[in-house]
């Protein structure tokens, strides 16, 4: 018992040196803008929140593009809000918050599949049937919670109050769906854009369709805590939308993304802290004029871009 929890100190020891020596390179970069951009993020707290968000919208910025590309939109807010029971269970039970979230989770996303592979039920029908399900049981079980107001601060997350804890698992979990992204990169690609063809070169479609979930799962229950529901959907799916209007490469689109989501988490910030906003609706915002942008004037498929070949094209007849 004894040598499980200084192997645990050592361990929470070691993610904290991690995390400080990512804020010191960070501060590094922060440093070399002009002195009105660094200014605000020479607060503790600031810096916290700035690597907390970049995080979040870096994973969820490369999961956005499968999320959009399999039409998953829907799913991230399922998942978001179907983790309000464990949340609550967790509570009542004395057990950290992520593990109940994780748990109801996994079991909504993978009782989604296991729905729409096994029923006449289409998958949006059965997303809308457990993501219901999930939030009513969670309504119910918060209502006799006296700290209910409590919990749900939790799942509205607070970006700028992340403690080392929370930026610790934000960090762990980032990094291992990112890896397992990049181990699996050529797998979730042919699945994504041919899972029959995948069938008949033997990949296992099932394990890849549920293992997305499972990521999914992982990162909106890492990130809700942190910065909340409303900002892990949209991260889930602005940036991959974003970048599907700017490449028609899967690798492109997910460097894209990525890039879409950390800058958004960096002037959103800084706008929240200039004039006084709410930090996640800033850095939602930002997101979504970046999409804007995008949707007039992409270089190929950009509103404009449209309308300037269309009036090409009659002027040539």
């Amino acid at each position: 018992m004894l040598t499980n929890t200084v192997a645990s100190e050592f361990l929470y020891q070691f993610g904290v040196s991690i995390i400080e020596s990512l804020l010191f390179i960070l501060m590094l970069w922060i440093n070399l803008l002009p002195e009105p951009f660094r200014d605000p993020f020479q607060f503790a707290f600031m810096q916290r929140a700035l690597l907390t968000s970049m995080l979040v919208g870096c994973v969820c910025g490369v999961l956005s593009c499968y999320v959009v590309l399999k039409r998953w939109s829907l799913l991230g807010d399922a998942i978001s809000h179907a983790v309000l029971p464990g949340v609550a269970i967790a509570y009542i039970l004395g057990w950290p918050f992520f593990i109940g979230a994780f748990t109801t989770g996994t079991l909504t996303s993978l009782g989604i599949g296991f729905i729409e592979r096994n029923s006449r039920i289409k998958e949006d029908a059965a997303m809308g049937i457990m993501f219901t399900g999930s939030f009513a049981l969670g309504v119910v079980l918060i209502s006799h919670i006296a700290t209910s107001t409590h919990l749900m601060h939790i799942l509205f997350g607070n970006v700028l109050g992340v403690r080392i804890p929370a930026l610790l698992l934000t960090l762990v979990c980032s990094v291992l769906t990112i890896t397992v992204v990049l181990m699996l990169y050529k797998e979730f690609q042919l699945y994504i854009f041919d899972p029959i063809q995948a069938n008949t070169l033997g990949l296992n479609t099932a394990k890849l369709h549920y293992g997305l979930m499972i990521l999914l799962t992982l990162t909106i229950v890492a990130s809700l805590e942190t910065v909340g529901i409303i900002l892990v959907v949209a991260m889930l799916i602005t940036p991959g939308a974003t970048a599907y209007l700017l490449t028609n490469r899967l690798s492109k689109m997910i460097l894209i993304a990525a890039l879409i989501g950390i800058s958004s988490s960096v002037i959103g910030l800084f706008l929240s802290f200039t004039y006084n906003l709410a930090s996640g609706g800033a850095i939602v915002l930002v997101a979504t004029v970046l999409f804007f942008l995008a949707f007039f004037f992409s270089p190929h498929q950009g509103l404009v871009q449209r309308v300037y070949r269309v009036k090409q094209r009659d002027i040539e007849m």
